[in-house]
């Protein structure tokens, strides 16, 4: 992505999303690098490899070679604080609260909070709410947190009836019926 900071120059940001260690990935990290720099010469590139798989991250943040140095930057879901992520305003920042450490918090608390506000927050857009359940569905799972995503949504206790959606669709469910009737 090309990122223009308030104050400062453009870069390029490269984000790598990792989910297994992988004792090549400083090489990787150098192919993809050189790649874009090809691409686009005249802009600085800022490289992120973000981990978030099961296992102890053990990969490298880059390597050292006689008359050459490569580094990046290597970010650790797990060692990140939650609450960062829950106090966002953004929807994106409280999925991805999942794969980041819940300190004392119980994990089944963490997920509810994230369900309540997602629940909250696509109250009038149901198909919104079912691909931000998807994606915490598969980070948690990705976390191996053993807990059954959709089974803690249905536990919440939203009544659908009284939501604006399910009363329009009603509305417009009656007057297709009428017609219908009215017709036949």
């Amino acid at each position: 992505a090309r990122i223009t900071p308030p104050e400062g120059q453009p870069f390029l940001l490269h984000v790598e999303i990792q989910n297994a260690n992988d004792a090549a990935m400083p090489l990787r990290m150098l192919r993809y690098l050189s790649d874009i720099i090809l691409y686009y010469p005249k802009l600085p590139v800022r490289q992120y490899l973000v981990y978030i798989g099961r296992e102890r991250l053990t990969m490298a943040d880059g390597f050292d070679m006689p008359d050459f140095r490569y580094r990046y930057r290597v970010m650790d879901m797990h060692v990140l604080d939650c609450e960062e992520f829950l106090r966002r305003d953004t929807p994106d920042a409280w999925v991805l609260a999942v794969l980041c450490d819940f300190k004392e918090r119980l994990p089944r608390e963490v997920v509810h909070e994230i369900l309540v506000r997602l629940s909250q927050h696509f109250a009038e857009e149901p198909p919104r709410l079912r691909e931000y359940v998807d994606m915490l569905d598969i980070l948690a799972r990705n976390r191996d947190l053993n807990l059954d995503i959709r089974e803690e949504l249905k536990m919440l206790t939203i009544d659908v009836e009284k939501l604006a959606t399910y009363q329009l669709g009603m509305e417009k469910g009656l007057e297709q019926g009428l017609e219908k009737g009215m017709e036949q």
